[in-house]
């Protein structure tokens, strides 16, 4: 990963810079259908024809789990634990920088996850919704929560997946609080491209 994270970077410095120069709608940085590459990050995500150190503008990527903010590996990675995934640093990211929803801290003595994706034999979903079973927690908890779950797909280094480090299956559908459903990033991105 550490390998990569100057790619990363250049992904989301070309994507934005591209939005910028071709003054692109607001909904395109949700929905854009392609990204910028070069042959190692192009592998890290398991996109094939493209080689070369160079970034280049690739297209119909969202046909390989990619496309829009939502795609960037630097967006998946970032709102991540250093060892597993995080719905509640991504469902709240969601919230509060997509959605402008501010939500109040959690309480300071709210026990904290395990920062391992195999612990207990739960699945990174399952603990979240243990946790959030806690009264004190649940009111935002059902308000992040269903983002998370849709970016589950992803690992913490922004990979698509469909099992996590324990060889579990992902699930990546979702509720909202006011009842609507979708499963998985195409999912997450539809249901906020129509709010």
């Amino acid at each position: 990963f550490i390998a990569l994270r100057g790619a990363l970077y250049e992904e989301a410095i070309l994507f934005f810079t591209d939005f910028f120069q071709r003054d692109l709608p607001v909904a395109s940085l949700l929905d854009a259908d392609h990204t910028f590459l070069n042959e190692a990050l192009a592998h890290h995500y398991g996109i094939a024809g493209v080689t070369g150190a160079s970034f280049r503008r690739v297209e119909h990527v969202r046909s390989q789990a990619r496309g829009g903010i939502l795609g960037l590996g630097a967006t998946l990675a970032k709102q991540s634990g250093a060892s597993r995934t995080s719905p509640i640093l991504r469902g709240n990211w969601v919230s509060e920088v997509l959605l402008g929803e501010k939500l109040p801290r959690p309480p300071k003595d709210v026990p904290r996850l395990p920062e391992d994706e195999a612990t207990e034999g739960l699945t990174v979903r399952d603990l979240v919704e243990r946790h959030s079973q806690d009264p004190r927690c649940a009111g935002c908890h059902v308000r992040i929560d269903p983002y998370g779950f849709a970016l589950e797909g992803y690992d913490a280094i922004g990979r698509a997946r469909s099992r996590d480090l324990a060889d579990r299956p992902i699930a990546t559908a979702a509720k909202t609080a006011d009842g609507v459903s979708f499963d998985g990033l195409d999912g997450l991105r539809q249901y906020l491209l129509h709010q």
